[in-house]
């Protein structure tokens, strides 16, 4: 059986490592009967290899909130959420091997309209998203915000309420809320990121990457 079998479903890929030698990074979901789970994976048998991929699942673990089990890693809630995963992952992988890897506020300061926007649990896998002195401006960039959220993590929408957004397993997820908050203010920029880098190649088998 070769060992692609093995990983699981590819759903997301790196193709240039940009910070250890251009190798190419993956992400597999893996059905187990504790439910879904994600694999780090390189083919590259570059020295260092396991050291960058060991960084990229702790980075996951630290900015994503993913716990994490010999190498395996997975929501606590038992959901899949692939596509904030997917989305940790390539945030992940943009950190260098020497960055610190600490979780992100809830609040971020809106370039754009230079007003502070925050998203508050509000129970149930809920978020309510809100601006500190913004008028109708910051109404305005709160439901930008709150649509991005949605988009990029694929929470459900609250009928009526344009400012709350919602993890369908009814769960709390404060570090995928923080990480994404920054992405959700440009997600065309986001999703088209997503968008080259799954139409990147494929990921290179051992004979076919430089040692």
């Amino acid at each position: 059986m070769s060992l692609t079998m093995d990983l699981g479903r590819r759903i997301e890929l790196v193709s240039m490592d940009p910070h250890f030698h251009d190798i190419s990074i993956a992400l597999y979901r893996q059905e187990t009967e504790s439910g879904p789970q994600y694999v780090v994976h390189s083919y590259s048998q570059k020295e260092g290899t396991r050291e960058r991929l060991a960084f990229v699942i702790r980075a996951m673990h630290v900015l994503g909130g993913l716990e994490e089990n010999n190498g395996r890693l997975y929501f606590s809630c038992g959901s899949p959420h692939q596509l904030a995963a997917r989305r940790i992952f390539l945030e992940s992988c943009k950190l260098k091997p020497s960055a610190t890897l600490e979780s992100r506020p809830l609040s971020i300061l809106d370039k754009k309209s230079n007003i502070e926007l925050e998203a508050s649990s509000v129970g149930l896998g809920a978020y309510k998203v809100s601006a500190r002195d913004g008028g109708p401006e910051g109404l305005s960039r709160v439901s930008v915000l709150a649509n991005g959220l949605a988009k990029l993590a694929d929470l459900a929408r609250s009928d009526g309420l344009a400012d709350v957004v919602t993890f369908p397993c009814g769960q709390s997820h404060d570090a995928v809320i923080g990480l994404l908050l920054s992405r959700a203010l440009n997600v065309r920029a986001a999703l088209r990121e997503e968008e080259m880098a799954s139409s990147r190649g494929v990921l290179a088998a051992p004979s076919a990457q430089q040692k």
